[in-house]
């Protein structure tokens, strides 16, 4: 996937600035997290701050832009397990996905935290992927009678995005996913 400008085409000395940005963002967000100095990244563009902030007006559009390949990538193997996989491990397996590609890439989690007050969930473009994508998953396994009716899909991307932000320092998904599986099967023993 090509990674989009918002509004109309970019001349080509503004597109390459807009590439050179987010390719400096993702260098800075895997060395700093997703504080790292926007000053930093704008350094290592070789551009300055105001060229920054024209085309990322704020440090969470810079952080979703950054990461929106690989949302669409998860995106598509929701749809994926969807056509092929059963619903209960349909949705098992993305949420997986999910947390392990939120904790291998640090600063994508605090992305995915809901957008802050006054702010639409309609506004993030992350989140609309994220919920076109894995919503219908967690409407199949509800159907099926694997996922309880009462659980939302906000519920489980604020589920993924804790255990990610408890496991980022490490960066070890094996770890992520140990968490997930406890809060997918509970911690109850089987009767």
């Amino acid at each position: 996937m090509t990674r989009t400008t918002p509004g109309r085409p970019l001349r080509a000395d503004a597109r390459r600035n807009y590439e050179r940005i987010l390719a400096a963002a993702e260098t800075v967000f895997a060395e700093q997290g997703a504080d790292g100095s926007l000053e930093e990244i704008a350094r290592r563009a070789d551009v300055g701050s105001a060229t920054l902030h024209r085309h990322f007006p704020s440090r969470r559009a810079l952080l979703l832009a950054v990461f929106e390949d690989g949302i669409a990538g998860l995106c598509e193997q929701a749809r994926a397990l969807a056509r092929d996989t059963a619903p209960g491990p349909a949705l098992a397996t993305w949420l997986r996905a999910l947390a392990t590609y939120t904790v291998t890439h640090r600063g994508l989690s605090l992305s995915l935290l809901p957008p802050g007050p006054g702010t639409a969930v309609g506004d993030d473009p992350c989140h609309v992927m994220l919920h076109d994508a894995g919503a219908p998953l967690l409407h199949r396994a509800q159907q099926a009678g694997v996922v309880r009716p009462d659980v939302a899909f906000a519920d489980l991307l604020t589920l993924v995005t804790a255990i990610s932000l408890a496991t980022e320092a490490t960066g070890d998904p094996a770890g992520a996913e140990r968490l997930l599986t406890l809060a997918l099967t509970g911690i109850h023993v089987a009767a």
